[in-house]
């Protein structure tokens, strides 16, 4: 019997998105279906990304019918394997699972652990059973907000303190002026400010106020991990972070990282998701307190995370675990991905900028010397024209993004 014919189909458009499809392409040399609302740069003119454009991409009746129509029209012998990565996206996958398998693979969570564990505030209370270190944490729930009776919770933290959704699924349909994906609050007022704002958006869901754990962006962890239907973890690989991203709304997501295995950090975040029940992709973001070395877990997104290119560069391609757990059957045992690279979406030669941690920085010129480093876009196989000019002008607008909002590094990475 031959074996079958493995398709993904992918919602979204961004640098992630482009990362599973080339990871797939790597693997197996298949072309995914690439499902959005446009064709963005990072999916543009790609020799490896089929677009299927979407009228309504923030309808969830109109993204699922888009879907079955896709699966009604698959080849005999063929699996379609569906992806996402947002946290919206996957929500609507989960919410709308019944109508989805007749066609897909749907390898996410059920609904409850899904709600559960992609919450900050839930996470938290969750690590906290498992000792495993948290910023104290302050919830503010809005679900009564529209009454006379809701109150603020006080927050007895020191400032400034750091703010933002429990869940941004809940979070992403809000707007209002200011909005940022996480905020640095100065003083009490602020914070004041911040849930008026809420309020009058009209947002229903759960904000954290959270202590400000100390140091720069290069305090920051990465941590990707698989878990197959059996409840074995299968890959598992970690990342420092060398600079993030600083745009309002892309503040926090990973821009350079330098992959690592650190076998402590790893066994916690084995802890949270053996215990969970967990199965899929987690990405979770870790940071080093420097007042005591602890690690902070801040979250786990229920995905494989926007810079999921990382794991395949540094031999540990995602795909393959996925694939050999939901399309074979076939338990790979655990691969722990130790491969040192330089993942960058931002031009390497400004990360010495950026570094100021003197071994650090003699690791990032080694690797960069080496050419050992790589950007997930800039693909070898893609031979359009108008994508290479897309990739040479994306790293200009990088360079032009971190002059207007981060043009020297912080003590805090704000």
């Amino acid at each position: 019997m031959s074996l079958p014919a493995i398709r993904p189909v992918i919602l979204g458009a961004d640098i992630g998105i482009y990362a599973l499809a080339r990871a797939f392409h790597e693997e197996y040399s298949v072309t995914s279906t690439v499902v959005a609302s446009a064709a963005l740069g990072p999916i543009a003119h790609s020799a490896i990304c089929d677009v299927h454009l979407v009228a309504h991409n923030y309808n969830p009746d109109v993204i699922v019918a888009e879907l079955i129509k896709i699966g009604q029209r698959k080849k005999p012998n063929e699996v379609l394997i569906l992806l996402a990565n947002s946290d919206w996206f996957v929500r609507v996958i989960v919410q709308n699972r019944a109508a989805l398998e007749p066609y897909y693979v749907v390898p996410f969570l059920g609904e409850q652990i899904l709600d559960d564990i992609s919450d900050k505030a839930t996470f938290a209370l969750i690590c906290n059973e498992l000792g495993i270190s948290v910023p104290t944490t302050y919830v503010q729930d809005f679900s009564n907000a529209h009454t006379n009776q809701w109150q603020p919770v006080q927050v007895d933290l020191e400032y400034p303190v750091i703010a933002k959704a429990a869940s941004s699924a809940d979070y992403q349909d809000i707007e209002f002026e200011g909005k940022m994906k996480v905020f640095e609050i100065a003083t009490p007022q602020e914070l004041d400010n911040l849930w008026a704002s809420l309020r009058n958006a009209g947002f229903t869901g759960r904000f954290v106020v959270q202590e400000l754990i100390p140091g720069d962006d290069t305090q920051m962890r990465s941590i990707t991990a698989y878990v197959d239907r059996s409840g074995a973890i299968t890959l598992l690989g970690g990342a420092h972070v060398l600079l993030e991203e600083h745009t309002p709304n892309g503040l926090g997501n990973p821009a350079a990282m330098i992959t690592m295995r650190d076998d402590d950090m790893f066994a916690q975040a084995a802890a949270f998701l053996q215990h969970t029940g967990y199965h899929g992709f987690a990405n979770f973001d870790v940071k080093i307190d420097p007042r005591d070395g602890h690690f902070k877990f801040f979250e786990v997104n229920p995905r494989i995370g926007r810079n999921n290119y990382y794991m395949t560069a540094a031999g540990g391609n995602p795909a393959r675990a996925l694939v050999e757990d939901y399309v074979y059957g076939r338990s790979t045992g655990q691969r722990l991905v130790d491969q040192t690279i330089l993942y960058s979406v931002v031009p390497v030669s400004m990360l010495d900028h950026y570094v100021r941690e003197p071994n650090l920085n003699a690791q990032l010129s080694h690797l960069i010397q080496a050419q050992r480093y790589v950007n997930p876009l800039d693909n070898p196989i893609e031979t359009s024209l108008k994508r290479r000019m897309y990739v040479k002008l994306a790293l200009v607008n990088q360079r032009r993004k971190f002059k207007e909002h981060y043009p020297h590094p912080t003590g805090t990475g704000f």
